[in-house]
C-alpha cells in the first residue's frame, strides 16, 4: 500500500485528488494539508511514502515544506504539483530534493503513474524535460573534470545512463543486467555522493563529464553478458 499525503491550499483540488487516489486499491490517502506547515506536521505524524506538494501555499510555502520534510525524513518521495510547467520554483524544488513534478491539468492517469513510479524510486521527468532541468542547473554550476570519486566502474556506467534520461528498465537492457541490479547500483552511487534523487544524479553525471551536450554517455558502458540472470 502506498501512503500518500496531499498538500494543496485549494479544497477542490485536494478533494479531487483524494477521490482519484481512493479509486486505486494500492493507494491510501493518509492526510491532507492546506499549507506547508501543516504538511510538515502531517508528514511527521503519518510518515507517508509519497507527498503531492503544491508550491504556492500560504504561511509556509511548498518549497520550504520540502526542505523541512526531507531534513527529517530523506526517504520521503515528494512530487511537486504546479499550475505552470515553467514555474521557476519547480527547479528550486527539484534542487531541494523533490523527485519530479506534475502540472495540475495533466491527465489523471499520469498522476497515478507518477505516484507509483515515485514510490518505486523512478524518475518523473520525460527526457525532454530532464534536458531543460539539467541545463538550467548547469548554468549555475561549474563543470568538474572526471568521474565522481569513490564509485565503482559499474556505478559510473549506471550514473552516466541516468544522466541520459533512461529509465531503470532501459538501463538494465543497455547493460544486460536485471532491473534490481540497476536499482542497487543507483542507490549505492547516490548514497556515496550524498544525492537525494535521480535528477540530482543526472546533474552530477553531466557536471562530471560522463554525459555530453547531446545527452549521450562519453564512454561506452560495459554491458554484462546477454542473458545474465535478472538481479
Amino acid at each position: 500500500m502506498i501512503r500518500v499525503l496531499i498538500a494543496d491550499d485549494q479544497v477542490l483540488v485536494r478533494a479531487g485528488v483524494r477521490m482519484l487516489l481512493q479509486a486505486n486499491s494500492d493507494m491510501e490517502v493518509v492526510g491532507e494539508a492546506d499549507d506547508g506547515a501543516e504538511a510538515v506536521r502531517l508528514a511527521e505524524r503519518h510518515l507517508p511514502d509519497v507527498i503531492l506538494m503544491d508550491l504556492r501555499m500560504p504561511r509556509v510555502d511548498g518549497l520550504e515544506a520540502i526542505k523541512r520534510v526531507l531534513a527529517a525524513r530523506p526517504s520521503t518521495r515528494i512530487v511537486v504539483l504546479t499550475t505552470f510547467a515553467e514555474d521557476a520554483n519547480v527547479y528550486a524544488a527539484l534542487r531541494a530534493g523533490a523527485v519530479g513534478f506534475l502540472v495540475k491539468d495533466d491527465e489523471p492517469e499520469r498522476m497515478i503513474d507518477a505516484i507509483r513510479r515515485a514510490h518505486a524510486g523512478e524518475q518523473l521527468l520525460a527526457p525532454s524535460v530532464l534536458r531543460r532541468v539539467v541545463e538550467r542547473f548547469l548554468d549555475a554550476e561549474e563543470s568538474s573534470a572526471g568521474a565522481p570519486r569513490g564509485l565503482t566502474e559499474r556505478e559510473i556506467d549506471v550514473l552516466a545512463l541516468v544522466g541520459t534520461g533512461l529509465s531503470n528498465a532501459e538501463i538494465a537492457e543497455e547493460l544486460h543486467v536485471g532491473v534490481t541490479t540497476v536499482k542497487t547500483h543507483i542507490a549505492a552511487a547516490m548514497d556515496k555522493l550524498g544525492l537525494r534523487n535521480r535528477i540530482q544524479a543526472a546533474v552530477v553525471a553531466h557536471r562530471s563529464g560522463l554525459v555530453d551536450a547531446s545527452f549521450r554517455p562519453v564512454r561506452q558502458p560495459r554491458g554484462g553478458a546477454p542473458g545474465s540472470p535478472a538481479g
